[in-house]
């Protein structure tokens, strides 16, 4: 049986901004697009947080209700929340299942949880997920190393999902940038 997959998360703190993009494609498998248009970047604890996911869409949006459960729970401390959250994900037998990553950042931290307990900020301020992540993320390097002074955050974002789109077949150009 096949599994809708989301694809492309890309994350960024770049001179005091921060950003996350997402691509709209929904692929069944590997060979039928189902949707062009999903959402896969969020604001969530009233708007103090970013959280973005690849992966199985039924799993990420479990983990989504969890993560924003534990940002409630430690009152929006985002560090503790995937922490914990991370170490629920990796022991419960149910959630240990889930097929999915999730890219959270607000104005302090940008982090990476895993269902194998890996929460994890990036040294360079950029993160980035699914099928089209690698892509993302070299663009959106080489974006920042080059061209960082001329541009903001959000366009380096929306710039590094563009080139990965153009690489990735499963990656589309419907693309969302949400700030904080």
């Amino acid at each position: 049986m096949s599994t809708f997959h989301a694809t492309t998360i890309f994350a960024i703190r770049h001179k005091g901004q921060c950003a996350m993009a997402g691509d709209g494609q929904v692929t069944l498998g590997n060979q039928v697009v189902m949707k062009h248009t999903a959402r896969k970047v969020r604001k969530i604890f009233n708007g103090k947080v970013l959280a973005g996911f690849a992966g199985s869409v039924a799993d990420a949006f479990t983990l989504f209700e969890k993560f924003e459960g534990s940002l409630e729970e430690y009152n929006g401390n985002l560090a503790r929340a995937a922490v914990e959250m991370a170490k629920e994900w990796r022991s419960d037998k149910v959630l240990r299942q889930l097929e999915a990553m999730l890219i959270v950042m607000d104005a302090q931290k940008l982090l990476l949880l895993s269902g194998t307990g890996e929460v994890i900020e990036p040294d360079d301020g950029i993160l980035a997920i699914g099928s089209g992540g690698n892509y993302a993320l070299a663009a959106g390097r080489a974006l920042k190393q080059y061209a960082g002074e001329q541009m903001s955050a959000k366009e380096i974002a929306k710039s590094a999902l563009e080139i990965a789109a153009n690489i990735c077949v499963f990656t589309n150009n419907n693309i969302i940038v949400e700030e904080l």
